[in-house]
C-alpha cells in the first residue's frame, strides 16, 4: 500500500504531540493537563488509524478482479477487524 503524504504529516504533528507531553512530563505538570494532552494524542491516533483503513479499503474494492480471491464482503470484514483491534 502506498501511503500518501497527509498520513506521513499526521503522524509527524502525532510525534511532536508525545514529545510535547514527555517534556511536560519532565516539567512536572498538572496530571491533568497531561493527560489532556494523552487524549488528545489518542484521538489524534485514532483518526490516522481511520484514515488508513478507509484508504486500503477503496484500493482492494478497486483492485478486484478474478485474481484476487478477496470478496467485497471479504475486504470489509476485515477492515472493520482491523478498526476493532485498534480500541
Amino acid at each position: 500500500m502506498q501511503y500518501d503524504e497527509k498520513v506521513v504529516n499526521r503522524l509527524k504533528r502525532i510525534e511532536g504531540q508525545i514529545k510535547g507531553i514527555l517534556r511536560m512530563i519532565e516539567e512536572g505538570k498538572d496530571c491533568k493537563e497531561v493527560v489532556t494532552q494523552l487524549s488528545a494524542s489518542r484521538s489524534a491516533i485514532d483518526r490516522t488509524i481511520g484514515v488508513i483503513v478507509s484508504s486500503n479499503i477503496i484500493a482492494c474494492m478497486q483492485s478486484i478482479d478474478e485474481n484476487n480471491p478477496m470478496s467485497q464482503e471479504d475486504i470489509v470484514k476485515e477492515a472493520v477487524n482491523l478498526l476493532v483491534k485498534s480500541r
